[in-house]
């Protein structure tokens, strides 16, 4: 995985950094990336404006703009500044060399007439090291990249974004393009700040690997080189069941759908032997559209239907329920047996979360994961809605009192195993569609079976989600559903 690395933490790897490769080295490498980005947005001959602002952020606009070349019109506006760094004044100092122009910021007619003629701005204010709220002229400077509504450039950050917790209390740069600077902060990931991003580029820019490796990560992330090594291999001499054997306790009469939808997603997902365990008044309907996939029907006597459950469950590998099991009472006593009696790992979701929400105690340290919406979430977790900026305290708070690995739903997906937060970079709202999660159960519920740990399956299981979503969007614009995020996860992580 990914680290995503906190303020401080990304102060004391950069502190490191140039304490072994030199402050000049590292910002020079930084203008190479930035100015990489800028040209592949620009047309020959374009107009470019970056805002420096006073500290080494803004000494990167210059780094940038000095690497970008002759063949642009570049100009920076810089903020006034205080005590300069050695890197800044070689970044300017170059920049200058190379044909930049320079307007000091209290210049306010030079400043309008280049802001009225950029054809592409540049955010060099403040960055992930923002003190907020910002001051007047910073926030000043904000406004005037925000009226021109041109494409912006971020430079590691966009200005106004609280790096550690992903709020925006105020004024706040809107990017079209991030270029995060060796490393991730959690606001380049969490709600509200995502939104602010725009596309994200992680720019190596020289970090020595062995400083970044012995940094302890609280949030980590996957993007697609992560995800592809994280994936189970399968054995050369593998067979259906040594591939990923999976139990799944699903569906009912009226949710017949969420039991296929579970079980096509979790064969599609690699386990190799799926078994569907459901009530005789579904079984005709799964028969009918489950064809790779065994459907087992579950007697009418609870005593006969846990002794069928408890043979099958010696049988696989792994567990899978909840998906259309519905509200009634005697599912909730099977549910909440089945969980306290198995040593299978389980992912539990949709109706078993309803059945479970007073009865979390025997999940307590076992190999499972519980996989929440935010209204699942506030009834299991007995505190009410979820505020916004509250996602990650709230998550951590209930699976440090539960014990239990958590996935919260939602535009920016949490999983959370009480040492380390994942959050989910990929999806689009073409997941928002009745049976989307039914899908991500059977995805996780494979790599459960596959052999990944409850957290690995929970944050490759969405990072994998998300791309099908973002897969079957780009086939069908409109109107995607569940099935189709089935038929994209072959191909989803190419």
């Amino acid at each position: 995985m990914i680290p995503v690395l906190l303020p401080e933490q990304l102060r004391a790897l950069d502190a490191a950094s140039c304490e072994r490769l030199g402050e000049i080295a590292l910002m020079r490498a930084a203008g190479a990336r930035i100015a990489a980005c800028i040209d592949g947005l620009l047309p020959r001959g374009g107009r470019v404006l970056a805002v420096a602002g006073p500290g080494n952020n803004g000494g990167d606009a210059f780094a940038a703009l000095a690497s970008l070349g002759k063949q642009h019109e570049r100009i920076v506006l810089e903020l006034p500044a205080g005590k300069h760094s050695a890197a800044r004044d070689d970044a300017r100092e170059r920049a200058l060399a190379s044909g930049v122009r320079c307007i000091p910021w209290h210049e306010n007619e030079a400043r309008a007439a280049a802001l009225s003629r950029a054809e592409l701005l540049v955010d060099g204010i403040y960055g992930s090291g923002a003190r907020l709220p910002l001051d007047t002229i910073a926030c000043d400077a904000v406004a005037a990249i925000g009226e021109r509504a041109l494409p912006c450039v971020a430079i590691d950050m966009p200005t106004g974004l609280d790096a550690r917790s992903g709020a925006v209390p105020g004024l706040a740069i809107r990017a079209h393009l991030t270029v995060a600077l060796g490393a991730l902060a959690p606001a380049h990931l969490l709600d509200p700040a995502r939104a602010f991003v725009g596309k994200l580029v992680l720019a190596d820019i020289g970090f020595p690997a062995d400083l970044l490796a012995e940094i302890v990560p609280r949030f980590v992330t996957h993007d697609i080189a992560s995800a592809r090594a994280a994936m189970p291999q399968r054995d050369e001499r593998a067979d259906k069941r040594s591939a990923g054997s999976l139990l799944a306790i699903v569906g009912s009469a009226q949710f017949p759908g969420a039991a296929v939808l579970c079980a096509r997603a979790a064969a599609r997902a690699g386990a190799g032997y799926v078994t569907v365990a459901a009530p005789a008044a579904a079984i005709a309907s799964l028969r009918a559209r489950l064809v790779e996939e065994i459907v087992v029907e579950l007697p009418a006597d609870p005593r006969e239907a846990n002794a069928l459950l408890a043979d099958l469950e010696a049988r696989h590998r792994a567990l899978a329920i909840g998906p259309g099991l519905g509200l009634a009472d005697d599912v909730g006593a099977m549910v909440r047996e089945r969980l306290a009696a198995t040593n299978l790992p389980a992912v539990v979701d949709a109706s078993a979360l309803f059945h479970l929400a007073k009865h979390l105690e025997p999940l307590r340290g076992r190999a499972a994961i519980l996989t929440p919406h935010e209204g699942e979430f506030a009834r299991l977790s007995g505190e009410g809605s979820v505020r916004p900026g509250t996602r990650v305290d709230r998550l951590r708070a209930f699976v440090e009192r539960s014990g239990i690995p958590t996935l919260l739903k939602g535009r920016d997906t949490l999983v959370e195993d009480g040492s380390r937060t994942y959050v989910n970079p990929s999806g689009t709202n073409a997941l928002a569609t009745a049976g989307s999660g039914d899908v991500l159960t059977g995805i996780i519920g494979a790599l459960l079976a596959r052999g990944c740990t409850p957290f690995q399956a929970g944050a490759l299981g969405a990072f994998w989600h998300g791309r099908a979503g973002q897969a079957a969007q780009r086939r069908r614009e409109f109107g995607v559903v569940a099935s189709d995020l089935i038929d994209a996860l072959g191909n989803a992580l190419r």
